[in-house]
């Protein structure tokens, strides 16, 4: 019997739409407020008052089935924000970024070299001692007889073909995140795209690539080392650039890493104006002071010869801080963005997807 649908209710489908896009702004609210479920509720009701927001929402019935969903907590206890509502904002914020993202294999990191790995290749090549026998080629093996025999089924080594693997690789990240007061400085916000990266990032890593390795840390004055689920709390400070120190901590959160291809995202917008000395931290935040630039550089090409590939996210345009900038990229043989906050996921999604594959020399 066939069935055919033929009436799609209006109103349905626009009450769907609005619960859509109210829980993204829900969540763009909750990066904004480092996480406070509880602040976020107050901004959106606020908006709503302003008139930004559609008075004939019901919030509250928006609030209770967040809460019926355990997403948020009621009364805004810790913050308010639940584990289940942490993993959603990620979700949230991979969709947003990674939007464009198509289906990825069995999660791994492929690259162009063949030689031994889990998948099999179109290309066959001739069966060599010690060739697994699980790789033989049966369907071109058999041809092969049937061609030299001229269709007896004679089967002889000479007829063995192997079907060539990929080889897969798998990479170790980690995400440093400037958190100095120029990046809330202007009237921009700036901190909010760059945790909507970090998060989008999680998401990807762990449901993509599992046999990948992600790691955060923020950098202001001093470089900090965060867990991944305190990254919605990241907030920006009044502090200087210290991206030596934030160099030198990523180098060694990768250093007991195992996987072939080690890199840092770096995601600034300022110069660096701070660098870590014996006896505290040396500050000088008016133009680029040569010995933080020159002690900056030497842990890039530090980094470098422990094969850690570093690419810098520049959201800025000034002139010298591009020429500084592509003097680190040139001593680390890295690579180098100049975007806006707006673009910055874009710019995330073309090199982490399109530069996987590529294997440290």
């Amino acid at each position: 019997m066939r069935h055919r649908y033929a009436y799609l209710d209006p109103a349905l489908i626009r009450s769907l739409g609005a619960a859509i896009d109210l829980l993204r702004l829900f969540n763009q609210l909750l990066l904004a407020a480092a996480g406070d479920a509880a602040r976020a509720r107050e901004w959106l009701r606020e908006l709503q008052e302003r008139g930004y927001l559609d008075g004939n929402v019901d919030l509250d019935a928006f609030f209770a089935q967040l809460e019926e969903q355990g997403l948020i907590r009621a009364g805004g206890a810790d913050g308010g924000l639940t584990a289940a509502g942490a993993r959603q904002l990620r979700r949230s914020a991979f969709e947003e970024v990674f939007a464009s993202l198509g289906k990825a294999g069995p999660g791994y990191h492929s690259i162009h070299a063949a030689g031994e790995g889990v998948e099999s290749l179109p290309e066959t090549r001739p069966y060599a001692f010690g060739d697994e026998l699980s790789a033989i080629d049966a369907v071109r093996s058999t041809q092969n007889a049937l061609r030299r025999t001229k269709g007896e089924l004679d089967l002889a080594e000479e007829d063995l073909e192997v079907s060539e693997r990929e080889h897969l690789t798998s990479c170790a990240t980690v995400v440093a995140i400037d958190i100095s007061h120029s990046m809330v400085l202007y009237g921009e916000d700036r901190i909010t795209p760059a945790k909507t990266v970090a998060l989008a990032m999680t998401e990807l890593i762990t449901s993509k690539y599992p046999n990948d390795w992600l790691g955060v840390l923020v950098f202001g004055d001093r470089a900090t080392r965060i867990d991944l689920a305190d990254i919605p709390a990241i907030q920006a400070g009044p502090f200087h650039t210290n991206t030596c120190e934030a160099l030198e901590v990523a180098r060694g959160m990768l250093a007991s890493r195992k996987h072939p291809n080690k890199q840092v995202f770096l995601i600034t917008d300022g110069k660096p104006s701070a660098v870590t000395e014996l006896h505290g931290v040396y500050k000088n935040p008016y133009g680029l002071d040569l010995k933080i630039v020159n002690r900056t550089l030497e842990e890039a090409d530090r980094c470098r010869r422990h094969k850690v590939v570093i690419t810098t996210f520049m959201i800025a345009t000034d002139p010298m801080l591009q020429q500084f900038v592509e003097k680190l990229t040139k001593v680390n043989r890295g690579r180098a963005y100049f975007s806006n906050p707006y673009d910055l996921g874009g710019f995330v999604l073309a090199d982490y997807v399109a530069n996987r594959h590529r294997r440290v020399r």
